[in-house]
């Protein structure tokens, strides 16, 4: 299973028809509760966040996710405006595991999910 901590309609349908098509489970979050809730009730195999979400808080939440020993584990690929580094940086400092520019997530996302499976 994956979480996808997103609020962008046109990724999460992206990601959906993607996850549809290679048979991956997804599950999607809108805030930082609904992230930390489903991560503890779910535990997926990885993370997906949208480092522009504000209702999500993806810093915090990759932090969060990295300080619990329970969770941990999880794998986490935040996406990002390629121009935003500073974003970029501040994500890998929360312990994201993998950050990409939107454009290479996009084209890397059969990957990113067979990955996660």
């Amino acid at each position: 299973m994956i979480l996808v901590a997103l609020d962008d309609l046109l990724f999460k349908s992206k990601i959906r028809t993607a996850a549809r098509q290679l048979g991956v489970e997804v599950a999607f979050a809108r805030t930082l509760d609904e992230v930390m809730q489903q991560a503890r009730r779910i535990r997926p195999s990885l993370l997906i966040v949208d480092l522009n979400s504000a209702p999500t808080d993806p810093l915090t939440a990759i932090a969060r996710i990295k300080a619990d020993p329970d969770l941990a584990g999880i794998r986490t690929v935040g996406f990002v405006s390629h121009v935003q580094t500073d974003l970029v940086a501040a994500a890998r400092e929360a312990g994201a595991d993998e950050v990409l520019a939107r454009s290479a997530f996009a084209a890397n996302l059969p990957r990113i999910l067979e990955a996660g499976r």
